[in-house]
């Protein structure tokens, strides 16, 4: 094994004996092309959405921001 592989291997040991857990998440490819355009569609549909604006009021209401700075 080389000696990139036995620190990984080692940091990762390290982190599960620690109690944590590797874990894998696939987010959207921002350099993809079309993703920009995508983006702008999507924030149109909901833009005049009385559901939306619902929905970020109450996550403005529910948002804990006590001790941050304005």
């Amino acid at each position: 094994m080389s000696r990139v592989l036995e620190r990984v291997h080692k940091h990762r040991a390290k982190l599960r004996a620690e109690g944590m857990q590797p874990i894998q998440i696939w987010v959207p490819d921002t350099r993809r092309s079309g993703f920009a355009e995508e983006c702008r569609r999507q924030s149109l549909v909901v833009k005049q959405d009385p559901h939306e604006k619902e929905l970020l009021n109450f996550l403005d209401d529910a948002a804990d921001r006590e001790g941050w700075e304005a």
